[in-house]
């Protein structure tokens, strides 16, 4: 038995390794089916099939009455109905004897309507009602039993098999669970002969077993077969204790092995069969109660063995293993305590004995009956499960109020079904956050992040992989990401729910697809991925490629109409200033005008160009304010500085511009400044602009922000950045422009 990380789905899991991909039905090992593994699946449902065509031809043929008994409120059996026209004059009526030949079979209680010695907790009462079912059984495959009742009356019947169409409907049903169960684990063995899937199997024919008991004891009137009778205790017993080891077995390996998982999970078999071998032979005093609390026993290994595996490596199957173990330690101990508090009552014991146990077999049965067909649906797993486990709780609810507080049945259903629907009402939602955890990412943030991605891949394609990636980490929380080549046809759980694998979408179409990223172990091994979680990423990745699409057409329509007011300027505007500057009256007007078109021309070339590229714009900046300064007779120091040529926005490069322009403008118009050093440096997207004059001013906290000062600002904060003006040594004024995370704020 191998950890999680044996394989990149979670490996060949207890549950996963029974249907689908591993089950045999794909491509290239459909073939495993056609050999050996086929024959045993046969002969499996064969003998199942058989074994309980032989048991219900049995019960069919054993003799009885047709009449149905209940307990008084004495403790004694009554004739509760009867069709025969002999017994129904007698409804109501007490018995307290059956004579069949020299047979006589004293009933001075109800004890023979126990249906299972297998929920009597006095050892006495327990070898007692056996010795009455031999007795019973005895008398009933007489001809003639003479049934003697309190009033001094007695009828004489004749004990007449009931056929197949007498046999109740719960023992049908109860059956063809049963042989379910023994199908369905035959299939899992089959499909993956190894140990968790032997350990599943012993589980579900061990439940098989006591489904298959639990219909024998529905056909119960006043006698049971006697060889049931005889091997309901040991049987029973063994099939639960070895349920229990079984657990305790798995937990030992999975979801990942144990230090001294061998010794321990021998231990728990050792002990489960010495235990049942004791209880069964009646070798020890007070068996039900070592049985019961041995089972609570191996619970809480369970419990701890699954805290342990989660603090040597945190697993979401350890968590929810954990929790589902705590409330089914939970309803057993109701179970026990119903029972121990009923003991006195044996109307209400028998009610509990045979309703509730009937409740949680049915219900556990369910649960490893359902598990490999919903392993991929924990969303019906759940529901399932609350809605099994209310009903637990409720009926043993209404018979612990019957038990304990002597209620009336209609007072005491109401009150159980009324806490119970009450405490899931309050706890679901809670449970629910406990199973799947809770998104920490808000729809707020959701919109941000996807915007932000959605720019990015515009700009940078061959990025998507790790960018949904980070959204992904900051959406499940997960211990692990991972990029794989790979490719997955559409998002899915992976392994034992523990993997969920997203296949990279093609965003550009310069971007080339391929490869899948694997997110493993959601809230940080809390929680397994569900078929939720798919839908979920699968309507993040459409918005994301939706998001990325709107973006394109916008920068699209951006570009066009950008591209025809170039046009429109330059064709307008431009020859208006070039006809002005031909009839200027002076040169200094000439010059003027010159200066203004060749400003034009640089603005519309800016903007006619979808993106530009830095060192570009820098070339361009710095011959413009080259031309400005030396018309001004100002002295222009330049640095630049990058770590990479980086490609600029239409946004960013006007703002860009019209702040460089502003700042020199106003070192040449107030200042008087004879020198400006502009200093430029990106490092790792960050940008830093620093604009020094050696100038006439003074106290820049007290400037008015005018029109020019003021779009310094509004351009500076469009991008994100902060601009901060301060006097510099010996005189002059310093100007600090600062933006984080360029490429974001495109």
């Amino acid at each position: 038995m191998t950890g999680p990380n044996s394989s990149l789905g979670g490996g060949d899991s207890l549950l996963e390794s029974t249907f689908g991909e591993r089950l045999g039905l794909s491509a290239g090992v459909s073939t495993r089916w056609m050999g050996w593994r086929l024959r045993m699946l046969v002969v499996s449902a064969l003998i199942g099939c058989v074994g309980l065509f032989l048991l219900t031809r049995e019960m069919a043929s054993v003799p009885t009455v047709d009449a149905q008994w209940r307990a008084d409120a004495a403790g004694r059996i009554a004739l509760a109905r009867s069709n025969d026209p002999l017994l129904a004059p007698l409804t109501g009526q007490v018995l307290t004897g059956l004579r069949a030949g020299t047979r006589e079979v004293s009933l001075p209680d109800a004890l023979p309507l126990q249906r299972s010695a297998r929920w009597l907790i006095d050892d006495g009462e327990r070898t007692r009602l056996q010795g009455l079912h031999r007795q019973i059984d005895a008398a009933f495959a007489e001809p003639a039993v003479h049934f003697v009742f309190a009033d001094g009356r007695g009828v004489e019947l004749h004990p007449m098999p009931r056929g197949f169409a007498g046999l109740p409907v719960t023992y049908w049903v109860l059956c063809a669970v049963a042989l379910l169960l023994h199908l369905v684990a035959m299939v899992v063995l089959m499909a993956k002969p190894n140990g968790r899937n032997l350990l599943y199997a012993l589980m579900s024919l061990a439940q098989a077993g006591n489904l298959v008991f639990i219909a024998v004891e529905s056909t119960l009137d006043l006698r049971l077969p006697g060889l049931f009778a005889r091997f309901d205790m040991p049987l029973r017993v063994a099939f639960d204790l070895f349920t229990a080891a079984a657990i305790v077995n798995a937990a030992c390996f999975h979801p990942r092995r144990l230090p001294g998982a061998g010794a321990m999970a021998l231990a728990a078999w050792i002990i489960a069969a010495l235990l049942a071998l004791l209880v069964g032979s009646g070798s020890i005093e007070r068996g039900w109660w070592w049985t019961q609390l041995a089972i609570v026993a191996y619970g809480l290994m369970m419990v701890s063995l699954m805290s342990w595996s989660y603090q040597v490596e945190p697993h979401p199957f350890a968590t929810v293993l954990r929790r589902f173990g705590i409330v089914t330690i939970g309803t057993w101990l109701l179970l026990t305590f119903s029972l121990a508090a009923a003991v006195r009552n044996p109307g209400v014991h028998q009610n509990i004995a045979s309703i509730g146990s009937m409740i949680w077999y049915v219900f556990f049965a369910s649960l490893l009956l359902l598990v490999p067909f919903l392993s991929r649906s924990q969303q019906i797993m759940r529901e399932f499960s609350l809605l099994a486990a209310v009903s637990t709780v409720a009926t043993s609810l209404d018979l612990l109020f019957v038990a304990v507080f002597s209620l009336g049945q209609f007072a005491s259903l109401t009150l159980s079904l009324f806490v119970s629907l009450a405490v899931y009402s309050g706890a679901r939602q809670w449970i629910l956050d406990q199973l799947l955890g809770s998104s920490m990412l808000t729809t707020e943030r959701m919109f941000e992040q996807l915007y932000r991605i959605a720019r990015e891949v515009e700009a940078h394609p061959e990025r998507t992989a790790t960018l949904l990636s980070q959204l992904l980490r900051e959406l499940f929380e997960p211990m692990e990401v991972v990029l794989v080549e790979r490719s997955t046809a559409q998002t899915r759980v992976s392994g034992d729910g523990s993997t969920l694998m997203i296949p990279v979408p093609r965003l550009s179409d310069s971007e080339s697809p391929g490869g899948s990223i694997v997110i493993r172990f959601a809230q940080r091994g809390r929680r397994l991925f569900t078929s939720e979680d798919v839908r979920l990423t699968e309507r993040i990745v459409e918005q994301l490629r939706r998001a990325v699409a709107f973006d394109k057409a916008v920068e699209q329509g951006r570009s066009e109409e950008r591209a025809r007011l170039a046009q429109d300027l330059h064709d307008d505007i431009g020859a208006r200033l070039l006809t002005l500057m031909y009839k200027a009256q002076s040169p200094e007007m000439e010059e003027y005008v010159r200066h203004t078109l060749q400003d034009l021309k640089t603005l519309t070339r800016g903007l006619a160009a979808p993106n530009h590229r830095l060192s570009h714009a820098a070339a361009e900046w710095k011959a413009d304010l080259t031309q400005r300064l030396t018309a001004a007779h100002v002295e222009l120091g330049w640095s630049f500085e990058f770590d990479q040529d980086i490609l600029l926005t239409v946004v960013q490069w006007s703002a860009l511009t019209r702040v460089l322009r502003e700042l020199v403008s106003n070192a040449i118009a107030h200042a008087h400044a004879t020198r400006v050093d502009v200093a430029f440096e990106l490092h790792h997207d960050r940008l830093d602009l620093h604009v020094t004059d050696n100038g006439t001013g003074r106290n820049p906290r007290a400037w008015s922000h005018g029109l020019g000062l003021g779009g310094v600002r509004k351009r500076v904060k469009q991008l994100g950045g902060e601009v901060e003006w301060r006097e510099v040594s010996p005189q002059g004024i310093g100007c600090r422009v600062t933006i984080r995370d360029l490429s974001a704020r495109g």
